[in-house]
């Protein structure tokens, strides 16, 4: 087991959970794709390891729990993406409304405004946020430039 599989299991162990072969198996797909992934792209990735959806469900619900994964809701589908570790917690996604890409959009000048932006809801509001998603919906550049070509 690598590194990465061991921290996440004594994190699961010790919030009580066990650290099952489904729940290695999801986190390792989840781990090894860079892109977003919602359960039912999980569960065409991992169904020959005889793991039901209604499982993979369960276990995303308990990793969602654990602050291990972040859900993220566009369309009414979820979508899931690391969030321990991930090297980038704070940004912005993009969804291509085309090819269904989502896309993390990091910045440097982006995350300052957006920490600003946090920060200024806070005070204006008497609240504390703990953690924000931010997604646009557009078209990509790869589907911007099928369209142009579809025009000519």
């Amino acid at each position: 087991m690598n590194d990465d599989l061991i921290v996440f299991k004594k994190l699961i162990e010790k919030k009580g959970y066990k650290f099952t072969m489904q729940k290695k198996i999801i986190l390792k797909t989840i781990l090894d794709n860079k892109t977003h992934l919602n359960a039912k792209e999980i569960y065409k990735r991992i169904k020959e390891k005889n793991i039901g959806l209604a499982t993979i469900y369960r276990v995303l619900k308990v990793f969602n729990e654990l602050g291990i994964v972040k859900e993220i809701n566009i369309n009414r589908i979820n979508y899931y993406e690391m969030k321990i570790f991930s090297g980038n917690p704070l940004h912005i996604h993009f969804k291509c409304y085309k090819c269904n890409n989502i896309v993390d959009i990091d910045s440097q000048s982006l995350n300052i405004d957006y920490l600003k932006l946090n920060e200024k809801i806070e005070i204006d509001n008497n609240l504390e946020i703990y953690d924000s998603n931010i997604t646009f919906i557009g078209l990509c550049s790869k589907c911007r430039e099928e369209l142009k070509c579809q025009d000519l």
